[in-house]
């Protein structure tokens, strides 16, 4: 008489070997969803979308006690129903503060040295209070809200840079030395003011104005691609030089 159990054999191999290709095509689906959320800059590092899509004040910021390097809060100034300034040929401020700001990300997100975040990466309208929220939220080491600047008189040109407490002072004269050499604009310098995004940060914080968006030579070169790469390695070589001597 055969025994029984040798006929179920073949079955039994047959639903091990379904239940693992089962595993197996799961496995590779886990890892395609990862790698289509995540990517690899040229160095091997770890590149993540630098804004999560909920809203600042719902956003997970525990990786802040976890971090690596300096915490860099980057401020893309105004967006949304806010354009900012108008310039001279029609450009909108917010969408040049957001070019300008992605720029400086990608070169930070480079450099182990630090870690950095945005208030916003898209075209959205963020109030100023939660940007300096967001800012302390994360314990930032700086926090740079970027600007182009605006007047009546379209003569008027040149870059300045604001901070509010006296212990951003540093973090200002260190970032504006470099944006004047970047820049070639006239030295409008360094200044106090009491803007309502920096009174709100308990971080070090400064206000970029890189130039008058108003004057039309000057916005010209703002605008300019090439420009702003160099204006975004001149803002993260001054982050550089201010935590070299810290």
């Amino acid at each position: 008489m055969i025994d029984p159990n040798i006929r179920q054999r073949p079955a039994y191999r047959k639903g091990l070997w379904f239940r693992n290709m089962v595993i197996l095509l799961g496995v590779v689906a886990l890892i395609a969803i990862f790698l289509n959320q995540f990517d690899l800059n040229s160095t091997g590092r770890l590149v993540v979308d630098p804004v999560l899509s909920a809203p600042i004040g719902e956003r997970d910021v525990t990786v802040a006690s976890h971090k690596s390097g300096h915490t860099i809060v980057i401020d893309a100034g105004h967006g949304g129903k806010d354009p900012g300034a108008n310039g001279a040929s029609g450009a909108e401020e917010k969408d040049y503060t957001l070019a300008l700001a992605k720029k400086v990300y990608a070169l930070l997100q480079q450099d182990p040295k630090f870690d950095p975040y945005m208030t916003r990466n898209d075209d959205t309208f963020l109030d100023l209070d939660e940007r300096s929220a967001y800012s302390n939220q994360l314990e930032a080491d700086a926090f740079l809200s970027i600007h182009g600047n605006t007047y009546t008189n379209p003569n008027i040109s040149g870059t300045e840079t604001y901070y509010d407490s006296l212990i951003s002072i540093p973090l200002a004269e260190t970032i504006h030395s470099k944006l004047i050499e970047a820049t070639g604009f006239p030295d409008r310098g360094v200044k106090q003011e009491q803007w309502r995004v920096l009174v709100g940060s308990e971080r070090p914080s400064i206000l970029l104005e890189v130039g008058f968006m108003t004057n039309p030579q000057e916005e010209a070169k703002m605008l300019d691609n090439a420009r702003q790469d160099r204006v975004a390695q001149a803002i993260v070589d001054g982050l550089k030089q201010y935590f070299e001597g810290k």
